[in-house]
């Protein structure tokens, strides 16, 4: 949209993005980037992902903000009520967690809830719970524009789509599996391919329905570290959310700082990767975390991973240790970097 392609063709090129995104997947080729992601850049994408949930919370509520002068963020009014609500409501869910209380993580969102209902006046209940949903006159169900995706000007931001679909989510999955213990003694994911499939062949529907690319988030490691390990997870969500279409009142209700202190305390979790990188594996431990620091500094998951790969390509070459380093590898890093340099990015 920011390139002056209207709604239509852009619901187009995401619908023909999902076509491509599912092929790569089921012809297994989101598979085999897996299988060439070195042990260090998937822990570093780990790492960086829990951070990018820790600014994403942060900044929701206010508790970092963007700096006009000098670095990117600042500390935001730290005794403003959503960031009060917000830290307490981490420390509590902390305290939880230790404890092992079930459902701990939900039970502050409420309780936070409630505390907003009664002292924020942003936060009112006017008696309504039901509410038929509609789509309105604005609706983009069954908008989308194909033939206007296939012009040779938009060809290169459908490419772009792709590219950052498949590393982003493909980066993102393998993250999430690693915090929700679900990879095998090698390192790949449990099930993998079933999980890549269902996630490519979800975004195929975005472009119908008229929503953003539908693919695994880096939220989900929130239901991971609630429990939520399996596809009945998925299905149970799904179906909750369906049902709050109709509750629409009540969903309204939660304020963000019910919500940021689940995330921030999700991306702390995911902060524990920084064991599992092998610093005797110096080349390898710099480059996870170069992809760590890039993934938050940039705000984008598939800038951290070029730079971790390019990182570890070159620094095995450098030191003499390019035995260590496979086809898969290179390719991926060059492909990666091709992709930037040609300014595809997005």
């Amino acid at each position: 949209l920011g390139q002056g392609i209207s709604i239509p063709v852009a619901l187009g090129a995401i619908f023909l993005m999902g076509i491509v995104f599912t092929l790569i997947s089921v012809t297994g080729v989101r598979s085999w980037i897996l299988r060439n992601l070195p042990s260090s850049i998937a822990h570093g994408a780990g790492i960086g992902i829990g951070l990018f949930l820790l600014l994403i919370a942060a900044n929701g509520v206010g508790l970092v903000v963007s700096n006009q002068a000098g670095l990117p963020v600042k500390l935001g009014e730290f005794t403003a009520f959503p960031v009060m609500m917000s830290l307490i409501g981490l420390a509590l869910i902390i305290g939880l967690e230790k404890m092992q209380v079930k459902g701990g993580i939900l039970w502050v969102i409420i309780a936070i809830t409630v505390v907003g209902l009664i002292f924020d006046p942003n936060v009112t209940f006017n008696g309504q719970v039901f509410k038929m949903p509609s789509f309105g006159e604005e609706s983009l169900f069954l908008q989308l524009d194909i033939m206007g995706a296939l012009q040779p000007a938009i060809l290169p931001v459908v490419f772009a789509l792709v590219m950052t679909a498949v590393f982003d989510a493909t980066g993102t999955i393998r993250a999430v599996a690693g915090q929700a213990d679900l990879l095998d003694k090698d390192g790949q994911i449990i099930n993998g391919g079933k999980a890549l499939t269902s996630d490519s062949v979800s975004s195929l529907f975005s472009g119908i329905f008229g929503t953003a690319p539908a693919a695994v988030y880096i939220e989900s490691a929130a239901g991971t570290a609630a429990g939520g390990k399996t596809g009945i997870t998925a299905i149970v969500v799904g179906v909750l959310f369906l049902l709050m279409l109709f509750f629409q009142p009540l969903a309204f209700l939660v304020p963000n700082y019910a919500t940021a202190p689940a995330l921030m305390y999700v991306g702390l979790l995911m902060l524990s990767n920084v064991s599992k990188l092998d610093f005797d594996d110096f080349v390898g431990a710099m480059s996870g975390l170069i992809c760590a620091v890039f993934i938050v500094l940039t705000a984008n998951i598939v800038t951290g991973i070029m730079l971790g790969f390019a990182a570890l390509v070159i620094g095995r070459v450098v030191s003499g240790d390019f035995k260590r380093l496979n086809i898969g590898t290179v390719v991926i890093a060059v492909v990666l970097v091709a992709f930037y340099a040609c300014g595809w990015a997005i």
